[in-house]
């Protein structure tokens, strides 16, 4: 075999341009398969996705449709109407806003629970929170213990306000703790604190205000340790004591999470719920907004289109905070 021969059957097949040889049409043919299946496999990797997210989405919006928003529109239409949830719903049971006239003028518990949500928005706002923060600035001094200290303080915030309600219930008893402590435990001195109606909310705003502080203190530590320890330091070096840099300098810097406080404390106002019923079912100088809703839908009278009304009242009271907190993190996020 001649020499040329033996060049021709090594050199690569297909046109030369300019040195370059170009790729046989077998080798474009496997490189062109190669992409067309990778095509395949990337649009049956995005249906897969598109699947997927379909039911991220879908699945928790249809739970948040079924069991907040249609029961919010159905309470809405049912505080229209006197229907009681034993006969069939008609347009016979359509009473305009007379549920919400006998609210605001005739219902004689109304007002004082308003006022109980007031005081205990109050209560949570000016005692429970400033002694939250007071907590957390102590704590983040990384004092001796202070695991401990966040353990116990953090413990109530674990419990449920039903056991928090049925713990302080024991702790208020006759012969309970308190009494025990005041030498109150006699019949003829005894103090009644749940059952006298002018101290009864009071002593459960103790109880309320003993897991808020725990709730409180927990939300500003975390937020205390995020701050940048350079503005401590600055603040140091311009001379500035423990008191100044915290309310010149810390507090500023902690604004979102202030703000953040400030809404869990509304809603955990408008929210009271669970020690009061555990108590006394909200009765008896007890009464809560939250209290109302359930003695008058759930009860011997099923005054479903009642309850519904003051549920909306909560509702409308509620969507205050919300709307305004809502609207301060969309101007943020705009900015």
């Amino acid at each position: 075999m001649s020499d040329e021969t033996v060049d021709t059957l090594s050199a690569p097949s297909g046109p030369v341009t300019g040195g370059a040889v170009v790729a046989s049409g077998t080798r474009r043919r496997r490189g062109g398969n190669r992409t067309f299946g990778d095509r395949i496999t990337l649009d049956r990797m995005s249906r897969r996705d598109k699947i997927t997210m379909a039911f991220m989405v879908g699945i928790p919006t249809a739970l948040c449709l079924g069991f907040i928003w249609l029961p919010t529109v159905f309470s809405i239409g049912l505080s229209f109407t006197d229907w009681r949830g034993i006969q069939g719903l008609t347009w016979q049971n359509f009473i305009g806003l007379n549920n919400y006239v006998n609210l605001f003028t005739k219902y004689p518990f109304f007002w004082p629970a308003v006022s109980h949500n007031v005081l205990w928005l109050l209560v949570l706002t000016f005692i429970a929170t400033p002694i939250g923060i007071f907590f957390a600035v102590l704590l983040d001094r990384e004092m001796r213990g202070s695991r401990i200290y966040q353990s116990a303080f953090f413990i109530p915030v674990v419990l449920s306000l039903a056991v928090v309600g049925f713990i302080w219930d024991q702790m208020y008893a006759s012969q309970g703790v308190i009494n025990s402590l005041l030498g109150t435990t006699r019949q003829d001195n005894v103090i009644d604190w749940l059952g006298n109606r002018s101290i009864n909310i009071w002593a459960v705003l103790v109880a309320a205000t003993w897991r808020h502080v725990g709730y409180i203190m927990v939300l500003y530590l975390s937020g205390l340790k995020s701050v940048d320890p350079t503005l401590r330091e600055a603040a140091a070096i311009d001379g500035a004591n423990q008191r100044q840099t915290f309310f010149q300098v810390i507090f500023p810097v902690m604004r979102p999470i202030n703000v953040v406080i400030v809404v869990v404390t509304v809603i955990e106002s408008l929210r009271a719920f669970d020690i009061v019923y555990i108590i006394n079912k909200g009765k008896n100088g007890l009464e809560l907004l939250s209290t109302l809703i359930t003695n008058n839908s759930i009860s011997e009278a099923n005054l479903l289109g009642f309850g519904s009304a003051i549920a909306v009242v909560l509702l409308v009271i509620s969507l205050v905070p919300i709307i305004a907190f809502l609207n301060r993190q969309f101007r943020q996020d705009a900015a």
